[in-house]
């Protein structure tokens, strides 16, 4: 293997179209420094430079075969280059995405909206307040703690089928009272 270090890139090239995995990793050995340093300096990040140097070498032994580079350092700078600009492009994408979902988020909801759903909570909150203390536990376990039905079950000593109905009891009674509110405000 000492004597590929003797070879030039084109020799070397021309054993990589040959699939000659010393040849490839002469190359690597040969170029990665220069690679990843050209990256780092332009992105910044060890991890991302990182990843563009080894996209670079999978790329050139993926088509190797089908290679046609003149000169092996100006093909290394190009496409460092363009991996570097798609990297940037695609965090600068990512900033966008991220940044409109924050403004997304942070909608103000109009007064009267948020009269509205205020009063709605407070509708619900006294009904579940209202139903029998059995239903009203099972109705707390199942919402504010996400219990599912077997855990609650357990932890009441009841059946699921008994805490199913005790459910299905709560979320009817809890429709019912916020049925004529909803239709106004609908």
């Amino acid at each position: 293997m000492n004597e590929y270090q003797t070879y030039n890139s084109q020799i070397l090239l021309d054993l990589l179209a040959k699939s000659d995995e010393y040849a490839f990793t002469e190359l690597y050995d040969r170029y990665w420094q220069k690679l990843f340093t050209i990256a780092y300096n332009r992105i910044r990040e060890v991890q991302v430079a990182e990843d563009i140097v080894h996209d670079i070498f999978a790329s050139l032994w993926e088509g190797r075969e089908r290679n046609e580079i003149k000169s092996l350092e100006n093909y290394l700078a190009t496409a460092v280059k363009y991996m570097v600009l798609s990297k940037i492009k695609a965090k600068s994408k990512a900033r966008v995405f991220r940044k409109s979902l924050q403004e997304a988020q942070v909608f103000e909801m109009p007064v009267e909206n948020s009269l509205h759903y205020k009063h709605i909570l407070e509708i619900v909150n006294t009904e579940v307040e209202s139903l029998p203390e059995k239903c009203r536990l099972i109705f707390k376990y199942s919402r504010n703690e996400g219990m599912p039905v077997k855990q609650i079950a357990r932890k009441l000593n009841l059946s699921p089928k008994t805490v199913e109905n005790q459910l299905g009891k709560a979320i009817k009674q809890l429709k019912l009272a916020t049925r004529t509110f909803l239709q106004i405000f609908i």
